[in-house]
Parts: C-alpha cells; sequence; structure tokens
C-alpha cells in the first residue's frame, strides 16, 4: 500500500493552530478539548485523540506516556524535532502532577555514561524523575 492520504481538515487545521501556539507545553486531549469548547469550536474528543495521534505518526508531535494512570501528554514539535534543542528529560512533581520538560547537559552525560559504561541507551523520551517541583516545595515549607 502507497503512503496514506493526509487529509487537511478543519479539526486538523484547528489543533495544529492550537498547539504550534503552545510551542514545548505538555498538553493533554482534555486540555485540547476544554480549549475548544471555551472557544465555541464544535471538536470532538474522539476527533481530537484521532487527529492527535496522526500528528504523532507525521512526526509534528511527541506522546508522553508517564505512567498508566494519568493521560497521556503531547508537545508539539513542528518539523525541527527535539534534535535542534538537544535530548531532553521529564520531571513529574508527585504532589501536583506537573510535568517538567527540560533540556540538561548534565543528563545528557548520564545517558552517554549509561552508554558508554553498561551499554544501555536511554530513551529520554520515555525517562522522568519523581520528586517534588520548586511550587509544591514552598508549599510544604510555609
Amino acid at each position: 500500500m502507497a503512503g496514506r492520504t493526509k487529509y487537511n481538515t478543519k479539526q486538523r487545521e484547528l489543533l495544529l493552530e492550537y498547539l504550534e501556539n503552545a510551542p514545548h507545553a505538555h498538553i493533554t486531549v482534555s486540555d485540547v478539548c476544554e480549549y475548544f469548547k471555551s472557544n465555541g469550536a464544535s471538536v470532538g474528543q474522539a476527533t481530537v485523540y484521532r487527529q492527535i495521534e496522526k500528528l504523532v505518526d507525521d512526526g509534528l508531535v511527541n506522546k508522553y506516556s508517564i505512567d498508566p494512570t494519568c493521560p497521556a501528554c503531547f508537545e508539539y514539535i513542528g518539523k525541527n524535532s527535539h534534535v535542534s534543542e538537544g535530548t531532553c528529560f521529564h520531571c513529574r512533581c508527585e504532589k501536583c502532577g506537573t510535568l517538567i520538560h527540560m533540556h540538561c547537559d548534565e543528563l545528557s552525560q548520564i545517558a552517554d555514561h549509561l552508554y558508554r559504561e553498561h551499554g544501555f541507551t536511554l530513551n529520554p523520551l520515555r525517562t522522568v524523575f519523581y520528586g517534588i517541583c520548586d511550587k509544591c516545595s514552598k508549599e510544604l515549607s510555609e
């Protein structure tokens, strides 16, 4: 079978516009649906899922499935991918659930060490460090 035909539907255009205006933000399908609803756009949840998965397949969006108890989140990367920004890692706050997207040379050195010394290739798109974010830390100390 030859390549899939890509229809440029109104829903796809609306979704792309939303994602392009939120570069490097981690969003869920529910975030997208709420945005559309609050702006009077009639786009169903199934359509959002279908369209966003197509964007993942097309390489325009990264999908992060952090753990089975949380919904997947998505990040618009456009055609540039993460290659232009180096390796990315994630930190997840155990208190509020915030997912922090990080580009950090020190963490890249850990990935390099794991490969060189242990023959293990780390997948940074699925690597998550758990702890408490700065905001929650401050709230806990008050």
